[in-house]
């Protein structure tokens, strides 16, 4: 019988939005991401083709926001499994090194070693 948890929990407490840096918007949140892209979740679908100008505000440990600016062409876009919100896939075409290194620290965080592995 399983009596204690093995692998530590982690809960966020909040999701991370994503804005459309020109108009100050929030157009969704931030579904997954990868080197080379990102999936969006939104309330709207978002139009395939266009180059989107992105931002993500990632929350600093001592406080304040690391603003992220991205360019992004949206490559596909259909409903989610929960009615009333799309995925949205894009293909990045302009990153600073701070998008690398967050994509770095997801992958950090949220990759299981063994307790004797070396980081």
């Amino acid at each position: 019988m399983f009596i204690e948890r093995q692998i530590e929990r982690h809960q966020f407490p909040l999701v991370l939005a994503v804005y459309n840096r020109i108009t100050d918007q929030m157009i969704g949140y931030l579904g997954n991401v990868s080197e080379a892209g990102l999936m969006l979740i939104s309330e709207l679908p978002v139009l395939v083709g266009p180059d989107f100008e992105l931002q993500l505000r990632v929350p600093l440990a001592g406080g304040g926001w690391q603003f992220i600016n991205l360019t992004a062409s949206c490559l596909w876009c259909r409903e989610d499994q929960t009615p009333g919100h799309y995925d949205s896939g894009f293909m990045l075409l302009q990153a600073p090194q701070e998008y690398d290194d967050f994509v770095r620290s997801l992958r950090d965080f949220f990759t299981f070693r063994p307790l004797n592995a070396s980081a």
